[in-house]
C-alpha cells in the first residue's frame, strides 16, 4: 500500500512539474531560428497636419527605453523589403518605425513608382516625417534625444531633408538619395550624416555626393560618405537582380550599424 502511494505521489509530482515547464515555455518569447528574441511588429497610426499616417512598427523585446530610428521607403513603398530592413534596426536595439508615405500604396512596376513618386509632395512627406519624430518622441519606450532615420533611394532624399527641418534629429543616413545643394537647407543640418553611394549612380553621381560633402564639411557639419565604385543605384536591395551588390550592401550596412551605435546610444 505504502508503494503504491508512493508511487502515485511520484506521478503527481511529475504532472505538476511538468504543467508548470508548459507554462513557463508558453511564456517565453518567441526565439529565431539563430537563437535571437524576435522583435515585436505592429501597424501604428499617428497624425500629421489633418490626416492620419500608418507605419510599420517594430520594437525590440526588452524593457527601458531605446534609441528610435524612422525608416523611409524607396519610390516603390512600403514593402516587405523596407520592413524586413525595419525588423533587422529592431534586433540591434532600436525601436524603428517605417512611414507609409503613400498611404497604403504599392509599386508592382517602375511605371506605377515613378507615378507614385511624383504624386508625393515634398512638403507633405518632410510632414509626415517630422509628424514620425514626434510620435516616436513621445512613446515611453524611446528615448527623445536619440532618435535618428534611414533611408534608400527617394526616401535617402528624405532622410536628409528631415535633417534639413527637424534640428534634434540625432542621426541620419543617406543612402543614394537626392542631397541638398542650397547653402541654407544645408546649413540647417546639426545631425551628424553617414552616406553610401554608388560610383556609377547616374542620378546621385559622385560629383553630386563629393559637392555636398565639401559644403558640409566648410560649414563645421559631421559627415561621412562612401562610393562604392562598382556599384550602381539602389545597389543596396536583393529585389534590384541586375544592380545588386551583396558584398557592397553588407559593407553599407555594417557602417551604418556602427554610426548609429555611435550617435545614438
Amino acid at each position: 500500500m505504502k508503494q503504491r502511494i508512493k508511487a502515485l505521489l511520484g506521478i503527481s509530482v511529475l504532472v505538476l512539474f511538468s504543467a508548470v515547464l508548459a507554462a513557463r515555455v508558453s511564456r517565453a518569447p518567441k526565439i529565431s531560428a539563430q537563437g535571437a528574441v524576435k522583435p515585436k511588429t505592429q501597424t501604428v497610426q499617428f497624425p500629421s497636419g489633418k490626416e492620419t499616417v500608418d507605419a510599420f512598427l517594430a520594437t525590440p523585446d526588452s524593457s527601458g527605453r531605446h534609441p528610435g530610428i524612422i525608416v523611409i521607403h524607396e519610390w516603390w513603398g512600403l514593402n516587405d523589403w523596407v520592413k524586413e530592413e525595419t525588423v533587422k534596426l529592431a534586433e540591434q536595439g532600436y525601436v524603428a518605425l517605417a512611414v507609409d508615405l503613400y498611404r497604403g500604396k504599392v509599386a508592382a512596376d517602375s511605371n506605377e513608382a515613378h507615378e507614385l513618386y511624383r504624386g508625393l509632395p515634398q512638403d507633405r512627406g518632410v510632414q509626415d516625417l517630422l509628424a514620425a519624430f514626434d510620435y516616436l518622441g513621445a512613446r515611453a519606450d524611446v528615448n527623445k534625444d536619440r532618435i535618428g532615420s534611414i533611408g534608400w533611394c527617394m526616401g535617402g532624399g528624405f532622410s536628409i531633408q528631415l535633417a534639413v527641418h527637424q534640428p534634434h534629429l540625432a542621426a541620419c543616413v543617406v543612402n543614394y538619395g537626392a542631397l541638398p545643394t542650397g547653402p541654407n537647407d544645408i546649413q540647417q543640418i546639426n545631425a551628424p550624416v553617414l552616406g553610401n553611394f554608388g560610383g556609377k549612380d547616374r542620378g546621385i553621381t559622385p560629383a553630386d555626393v563629393q559637392a555636398f560633402e565639401k559644403s558640409m564639411r566648410s560649414m563645421g557639419k559631421r559627415i561621412d560618405v562612401k562610393i562604392y565604385p562598382d556599384a550602381g543605384h539602389a545597389f543596396e536591395n536583393p529585389n534590384n537582380k541586375d544592380g545588386y551588390r551583396p558584398e557592397d550592401a553588407q559593407d553599407a550596412w555594417t557602417r551604418t550599424i556602427n554610426f548609429f551605435s555611435h550617435t545614438l546610444r
